[in-house]
């Protein structure tokens, strides 16, 4: 069971909190990859960044990823962020999203997932970040 938001943002004060995907399904699958060891690595892309929409993540930081209620689900650790052109995205950190098996797969899904946020071009520039798990309030307790 999650902690509260409000309980988890006690005990990471400095702490952003975001939300895997753009739907509750998607949420819900990049939350287990992540539980589950295999997802280490996301992306967004950068004008999402501009907008005022979402915070630019920073190495060291920790940050509370929500369920689709809000609720917490994790922590995670910004361990690397990057900055590359879609077309640029190889398949170490492609492999690293946890969500395909291969370099095609994730520009497909990719391509698909900017199409519905925004727009998609095979030049636009992407925020990617490695980042570890710390906590999981799922399991409820550290990692």
């Amino acid at each position: 069971m999650s902690l509260k938001l409000a309980q988890a943002q006690t005990r990471y004060p400095k702490a952003e909190t975001f939300t895997f995907g753009d739907s509750r399904t998607l949420c819900d699958q990049l939350l287990a990859l992540v539980r589950s060891g295999r997802k280490t690595a996301t992306c967004g892309a950068l004008r999402d960044y501009h907008s005022g929409g979402d915070v630019y993540p920073e190495v060291g930081r920790q940050d509370i990823a929500l369920d689709w209620d809000g609720n917490a689900a994790l922590v995670i650790e910004t361990v690397e962020v990057t900055q590359r052109r879609y077309c640029d995205v190889d398949a170490d950190f492609a492999l690293a999203e946890g969500e395909n098996d291969d370099l095609e797969g994730w520009r497909a899904d990719h391509r698909a997932y900017f199409e519905r946020n925004g727009g998609w071009s095979p030049e636009m520039e992407l925020v990617c970040e490695r980042f570890r798990l710390i906590e999981d309030f799922g399991k409820g307790g550290d990692v």
